[in-house]
């Protein structure tokens, strides 16, 4: 971030009001803090790959859910059966 930005941001720092000011404090800290556990993470796995417990870092997709579709079935309820089944 340049300087010029910053100031920028200072200056309409003083035309918020005391309610304003203190949500943005409080997201400010929580961008910190998610951003402190990023950084101790990152560090973690650097950690694990160094010591070689571990070679490469596998990161979850997060895929979207699709909408799921009911299925009719026939007969009696498969809780029933399960619940027979187990006698």
């Amino acid at each position: 971030m340049t300087i010029e930005t910053l100031n920028q941001i200072l200056k309409q720092l003083e035309t918020l009001e005391i309610k304003e000011l203190q949500q943005l404090n409080q997201t400010i800290q929580k961008y910190l803090a998610d951003n402190e556990e990023t950084v101790k993470q990152a560090a973690f796995h650097q950690a694990l790959i160094d010591s070689g417990l571990v070679k490469q870092i596998k990161h979850p997709i997060y895929e979207p859910i699709t909408e799921r579709r009911l299925i009719h079935a026939e007969g009696k309820p498969v809780s029933e059966s399960i619940i027979e089944e187990r006698r």
